[in-house]
């Protein structure tokens, strides 16, 4: 059987946790040593997590995830323990080329047929505003919940969401509660009724509503930044048995006040297994087991599921298939080096901007582009733009000071080392140097705009997203700036890059040297394109 064998190739990854005998089980278990019996009358509950799933298909290149895959799995693992449930961590709805045409119908339509059984919101939820989301909300057969999203005029959860659900298994009652970064109020679009509340102060609530409901073993579901996550654990005092975690988009372990805190990356392409074992007299927790499968083509597809997939994927290849252009160069949309370091794909989608709205500059953060892959070498497609570039941004032209462009710089490289920034600027037209050891707000030491120093009190013209000059990641210097191409009248980044595709035919961008960094620090960004996770296993 295929997951057994993935159980074999266990290695010597250990959970990286706070509490020091923990961290030896899950090295010792890493060698086969720690195998101990459970006992025979414990309650066995299996749980699956996933995070952060736009793509109902394979990504990187059909080498990691895709959901008929993971429907194998959880099969296997129900076959094996009847009491498994299927968890996301928020974000699925959007952003996707897919979910551009289909508004997320796609991923819900197949989590449905898959049998996720609980999910709880992504701040990329909210990404088609209320109306799309309460209509996906109806349509699905899963349970969401949300205890911090509030509905502002009647004090009610959002969408009369539970913010928790229990679930009771051979006696024991399990319970689930879910929590939201308040970000969410300015990187989505929520609207003015929806109010976040702060997530330590909702769990601590929640829980003691939980436990006067008689929940014995309680799971926090969470879309949080992991330092918030820890923050939680702390605070929560041994109250919750894991955390499982979205909004990274990299495969983390970790832990705080003895709580284990995991994260499964994005796209499926890693499942977490986490196996719970509770005394069936006591009822109180005994032992978790947690393991990370990688989710690879050698994982057979669910046909039913896959029979789904291929409807949506026959649709947008009839849509958007057209080949474009072609690149002799692989294009590097990773996430990990777009938010951390200069990219060629970075420099092509920059240098349209401002070559396409005639700018001294142009800048876009690299949060905008997306995917997590590479494409090529070989032909591009309409669907590829559309992949890296989902968002539907508007470029718009503005007039800025220098003194203006160097504080945007400095927002830009103010979040070193946090892959969820996605403030990092890719550019055009500049070059510039910063010390990232320097305390924030004092690290660009250098900018030169068209070779020449910037000059504080000069005017440049800058082409850059609507995004980015109504403040979002906190380019709020940018709101002042004068608008010369307002977003009415702005072309969509999209379409500009396919257009300059279409009349290069070839293109071959390159890394030039435009941003560099001299505290000796390397960048984060040194992975594979891929997240690649390694076969693990760990005891708690």
């Amino acid at each position: 059987m295929l997951l057994q064998n993935r159980h074999r190739l266990v290695s010597r990854h250990v959970l990286a946790l706070a509490v020091a005998g923990l961290s030896f089980l899950s090295s010792l278990n890493g060698f086969g040593w720690a195998e101990d019996a459970v006992a025979p009358r414990s309650v066995h509950i299996t749980l699956l997590q996933v995070n952060d799933v736009y793509q109902i298909s394979p990504v990187d290149k059909g080498k990691s995830g895709g959901l008929a895959r993971l429907a194998t799995l959880r099969q296997q693992i129900k076959a094996e323990n009847p009491n498994t449930f299927l968890v996301l961590a928020g974000d699925t709805l959007s952003p996707s080329i897919a979910s551009n045409l289909f508004q997320g119908k796609q991923m819900v339509e197949v989590w449905n047929q898959l049998g996720l059984d609980v999910a709880t919101l992504g701040n990329h939820e909210f990404d088609f505003g209320n109306e799309v989301l309460l209509q996906r909300l109806k349509e699905s057969n899963f349970k969401w919940v949300i205890a911090n999203v509030v509905d502002k005029n009647t004090g009610k959860p959002f969408a009369d969401l539970p913010p928790y659900i229990i679930k009771e298994v051979d006696g024991v009652k399990v319970g689930f509660f879910g929590l939201l970064t308040p970000d969410t109020e300015h990187a989505s679009h929520p609207g003015p009724n929806v109010v976040f509340k702060d997530p330590i102060y909702t769990a601590c609530e929640t829980i003691a509503r939980m436990k006067r409901d008689g929940a014995d073993v309680i799971v926090a579901v969470t879309h949080l930044p992991m330092g918030e996550d820890k923050r939680m654990a702390r605070s929560l005092n041994h109250q919750v048995a894991l955390i499982m975690g979205g909004h990274e988009h990299t495969l983390l372990t970790s832990a705080a006040g003895g709580t284990p805190i995991f994260k499964m990356g994005s796209d499926a392409r890693n499942l977490g297994r986490m196996d719970l074992y509770v005394n069936p007299s006591t009822h109180q927790l005994e032992s978790i087991d947690w393991q990370i499968i990688p989710v690879t083509a050698a994982v057979p597809e669910d046909p039913a599921v896959a029979a789904t997939v291929k409807t949506y994927e026959d649709k947008i290849n009839t849509a958007l298939g057209q080949v474009i252009g072609n690149t002799t160069v692989e294009l590097d949309a990773r996430q990990e080096t777009n938010r951390a370091q200069e990219t060629n794909l970075g420099n092509y989608v920059a240098d349209i901007y401002r070559t396409r709205l005639g700018a001294d500059i142009g800048y876009i953060n690299g949060g905008s582009i997306r995917s997590n892959t590479t494409y090529g070498p070989g032909e591009l497609t309409r669907r590829d733009v559309l992949t890296f570039l989902p968002f539907g941004n508007q470029v718009v032209k503005v007039s800025l000071t220098g003194d203006t462009l160097k504080k945007a710089l400095e927002n830009g490289v103010s979040r070193l080392g946090d892959e969820e920034a996605g403030r990092f600027p890719q550019v055009s037209g500049l070059t510039f140097v910063y010390d990232g050891a320097k305390p924030v707000g004092s690290r660009v030491i250098s900018v030169t705009v068209n070779g020449q120093p910037l000059n504080p009190g000069k005017t440049y013209t800058l082409a850059t997203t609507a995004y980015l000059i109504g403040g979002g990641d906190d380019y709020l210097m940018l709101k002042d700036a004068k608008v010369l191409i307002n977003p009415e009248e702005a072309p969509i980044e999209a379409d500009i890059v396919q257009d300059a595709i279409l009349k290069a035919k070839t293109i071959a961008p390159k890394v030039e040297g435009r941003i560099r960094r001299v505290d000796g620090a390397k960048p984060a960004a040194t992975k594979p394109a891929a997240t690649t996770a390694v076969p693990a296993k760990g005891k708690r």
